[in-house]
């Protein structure tokens, strides 16, 4: 058996993506299957660890995302950049939230043009990272652009490179099934499946 053929065979086990390479999703969910949910103690002062915020926003994505995103901190720890993940899961009203500052909140400003249900942060499979020097938050600098080349290499979307709003700090993992899809017909299908109950990434 050649290796793509048992690493499709073992995505297929894990009932995950099934591209034949073996990326986080993969070795994410072999180490769930085997040793149980990734549990990371966080020791005072040490930046290598993921920090507890962010693991408890991590916890908020879809299984097959949160490797990903631990990895994501992992490689920009190695590359010198401190970040922090901020934002996952959002509830549809949590969202319609954010959409009415700077529209009906008073002395707010518009963050967001995405409705409950039009935000891939509604389904899971998004999140939002910060960029830190020491405990300041940085909410403007070329660090984004650096780890929005990491998470491209790892497989994911990043906001850096849309076209109509540039949104440095998002990454998002679209279902194999949705590529080659618009942004607009890939959340149509997520409303759908979330609707039915149907799982996002089979």
């Amino acid at each position: 058996m050649d290796m793509e053929k048992m690493i499709t065979a073992v995505q297929k086990a894990l009932l995950i993506d099934v591209d034949g390479r073996a990326g986080p999703q993969t070795w994410g969910a072999i180490y769930e299957r085997i040793v149980g949910p990734l549990r990371i103690e966080v020791e005072e002062g040490d930046d290598s660890a993921v920090d507890s915020r962010s693991e408890g926003v991590i916890n908020t994505l879809l299984p097959e995302v949160r490797p990903y995103a631990r990895e994501l901190l992992f490689k920009a720890a190695a590359a010198g950049i401190r970040i922090k993940i901020i934002s996952g899961l959002r509830t549809y009203e949590e969202q319609n939230r954010l959409y009415a500052k700077g529209r009906t909140i008073p002395n707010t400003s518009i963050v967001t043009n995405a409705q409950g249900g039009e935000s891939n942060h509604n389904f899971g499979i998004a999140f939002d990272i910060g960029v830190f020097e020491g405990s300041k938050y940085l909410d403007d600098s070329p660090k984004y652009k650096a780890v929005g080349v990491l998470g491209k290499e790892l497989g994911l979307e990043w906001g850096g490179n849309w076209k109509s709003i540039v949104d440095q700090p998002h990454f998002q993992l679209r279902p194999t099934w949705a590529n080659g899809m618009s942004e607009r017909s890939m959340l149509a299908e997520l409303r759908r499946r979330k609707a039915a109950g149907h799982a996002v990434y089979v």
